[in-house]
């Protein structure tokens, strides 16, 4: 070929360049090899059996070093030109080898054209700038979509005759064709395939629009049946691009309403599970925009108990449409049923913060024990949020108040239960509507309320009104039987208003026990005791109630709390609540603990410590105490414990034992250094 190049005569020169292009590809040499194939393609008056061959060589070059796309224009336009020509070069010039990956390469760039995955024209760097050339002319041209069809028709040919049993080939062409508007002769070559293959789903779905396109709806679904039973629905995902909008919209009503159909005559698992068939098809043929046939497939998983999956398909609907009311309750629901509380009630709300009136019966609709559930969880959250607002006193937020308002209402509706009317008068309250509040309340309870919880919020809004003894007389009762509700309600009350409530309440216990009246007494005390934010005063008193009820573990609970705050306290006061401890330790048996309090009352101040127990629990009773604990101390050899507490025992009362205790202490330690 050199040598015939080289040679003056120029005969057949694009021949000759075109041989030796395939001579120096076969050599690896892809650089030489491509400068010949241009020089043919961009000859200004091309010889087009030797086009066809540079373009097939070129292509070839193209597939190698990746440039799949290119390579396709090539083999589209060498088909355009001469299509037998193209086969006979491929056949003659292309090395077994290479074939199969050429073949490969051509059927996904063709299936690539007709889905309008790849972008429209080439780099026109790729070709050198002399005039107008062949090549230039001939790749240009494809940039139009409207041309991709035929082309693509043209390379599946081309495909078919180099390997007539390859199914995807003949897949390609009939796509070609349905895209050129020929849709009578795709399904001619489709039949034909289906006839060697009956279970080919591809070919099944492609069968079935065409069906459904020509009316034929009974055959399009007998067709999409057979596809459902190959179990290869996905198959369509590369169909869809290649089928025209308003099939595709055909595709999806149909497959649709299918499901509708089957979901609503029959209720088993295998009709749900071909119900989910459908809808995949008709979500695919929307493109994914199909949030009707999200929402129902979703459902549909619920059923089948695959929540998850039924989250994925509710996710893609709400990426899309965020307040999409459905989606958000559908998807609470399926955290309901896997027990995620926190995902349930803030997808629950969302959907009532949307459109409260389509979410509630969808509540009502499911059964008690899920209903409890919903409504035992939104209420938690709706107490818990409320709580800490009237806590911090932040009733500036008003659209958390609103929010809360939404649920308060939702609550109602869905159940009578006395908890949710409170709840929502609470949130009335905490919005400062009062009188809505009390109308409520009073519709609810009655005028006068027996339920105590609803008497406490009767007094909230008495205490609106400045009446601070009818208010304490319901919150005495709220106190003993629920002291942190009553904390909550008091956060509705301003400081002033809670000192006065403590004032009247302290009054009040002090009047009744003089009366003797110690169970009634104890609630105005405990009122006290939250009103006054714990103070040691009222600490005490309570205390001392408590003491007189016999339920000394709860005075010492208090009398604790007393003195762990004696930092501010006078020294007499200190000692006669260390006194007071003791004697509650002595009550409760512990005594051990109540000689500890008692010395070091003794140790704060002698005379004080003396005087508190000569009152109660009395000298002699008390050395008693001290004298079992130091013997206790003594039979376990710890001699300097023993001495201590016969030491203190003896400066409250010379006892006849304690003093022989003390000499017995003194023989038996005599080994011992006792300070």
């Amino acid at each position: 070929c050199d040598q015939l190049l080289a040679a003056e005569q120029k005969t057949y020169h694009n021949t000759l360049l075109v041989l030796r292009g395939f001579c120096s590809l076969h050599a690896q040499e892809h650089q030489q090899a491509l400068q010949d194939f241009q020089k043919v393609i961009e000859h200004d008056s091309p010889h087009p059996n030797s086009c066809v061959k540079a373009l097939c060589g070129r292509g070839l070059i193209r597939v190698s070093g990746g440039s799949s796309y290119l390579a396709a224009l090539d083999y589209v336009t060498a088909c355009q030109l001469k299509l037998e020509e193209t086969i006979l070069t491929i056949k003659s010039y292309v090395p077994w080898n290479q074939r199969g990956l050429l073949l490969k390469v051509l059927q996904e760039e063709g299936q690539r054209m007709l889905q309008k995955k790849r972008y429209p024209g080439v780099q026109l760097s790729s070709f050198p700038e002399n005039g107008i050339m062949l090549g230039r002319f001939l790749t240009l041209k494809w940039s139009f979509p409207s041309r991709d069809a035929p082309g693509v028709f043209q390379l599946a040919c081309l495909l078919v005759e180099l390997d007539t049993a390859d199914e995807t080939s003949r897949i390609l062409c009939a796509d070609a064709l349905y895209q050129m508007g020929r849709a009578e002769e795709a399904h001619r070559l489709l039949s034909l395939a289906l006839s060697r293959n009956p279970h080919r789903a591809p070919v099944l779905a492609r069968l079935a629009l065409l069906q459904l396109r020509k009316g034929f709806v009974q055959d399009g679904n007998q067709l999409l049946q057979r596809v459902i039973r190959t179990g290869d629905t996905s198959c369509l995902l590369p169909i869809m691009d290649i089928f025209k909008d308003e099939d595709r919209k055909l595709m999806q009503t149909h497959c649709y309403f299918q499901a509708l159909a089957i979901l609503k005559s029959h209720q088993e698992d295998v009709h749900i599970k071909e119900a989910i068939a459908y809808l995949s098809f008709a979500i695919i043929a929307a493109g994914g925009d199909a949030g009707d046939c999200l929402l129902s497939r979703a459902r549909c998983y619920g059923r089948l108990g695959l929540m998850k999956t039924a989250i994925f398909d509710f996710n893609a609907i709400l990426k899309e449409d965020p307040r999409n009311v459905q989606a958000l309750s559908g998807r609470g629901f399926v955290f309901l049923a896997l027990r995620q509380q926190k995902e349930a009630v803030q997808d629950l709300i969302s959907a009532l913060k949307v459109e409260a009136g389509a979410v509630i019966p969808a509540i009502l609709s499911l059964k008690s024990e899920a209903q409890r559930l919903v409504t035992g969880w939104l209420l938690q959250h709706g107490r818990a949020v409320l709580t800490q607002l009237v806590a911090t006193k932040d009733l500036s937020k008003e659209e958390t108040l609103k929010d809360l308002l939404t649920i308060a209402k939702a609550l109602i509706k869905i159940c009578k239960a006395a908890q949710y009317h409170i709840f929502y008068t609470d949130v009335l309250i905490a919005n400062g509507k009062y009188e809505e509040a009390l109308t409520h309340l009073q519709g609810a309870f009655g005028h006068c309320p027996a339920e105590d919880f609803a008497r406490a919020r009767l007094a909230v809004l008495q205490l609106k009104r400045r009446n601070v003894a009818g208010a304490a007389h319901s919150f005495s009762v709220l106190a003993q039987r629920d002291e942190r509700e009553l904390e909550f309600l008091l956060n509705f009350i301003d400081t002033k208003q809670q000192q006065q409530l403590a004032q009247v309440a302290a009054q009040e216990g002090k009047v009744l026990m003089k009366g003797q009246q110690y169970e009634e007494a104890l609630g105005y005390h405990s009122l006290a005791v939250v009103a006054g934010r714990a103070s040691p005063r009222f600490l005490r008193r309570r205390a001392t109630c408590l003491q007189l009820l016999g339920r000394y573990q709860g005075a010492l609970g208090d009398m604790d709390r007393v003195v762990q705050g004696h930092g501010c306290h006078s020294l007499r006061t200190r000692v006669e609540d260390l006194c007071c401890r003791g004697h509650l330790l002595l009550a409760l048996a512990r005594e051990e603990a109540a000689v500890q309090q008692y010395m070091g009352a003794l140790q704060l101040d002698h005379a004080v410590a003396l005087g508190s127990i000569t009152k109660s629990p009395g000298a002699e009773a008390l050395t008693k105490a001290f004298h079992r604990i130091a013997e206790h101390h003594l039979e376990m050899q710890r001699y300097e414990e023993a001495w201590k507490v016969t030491d203190w025992g003896l400066q409250i009362h010379k006892s006849t034992e304690l003093q022989r205790l003390k000499t017995r202490l003194k023989r038996e330690a005599s080994g011992c250094s006792i300070h």
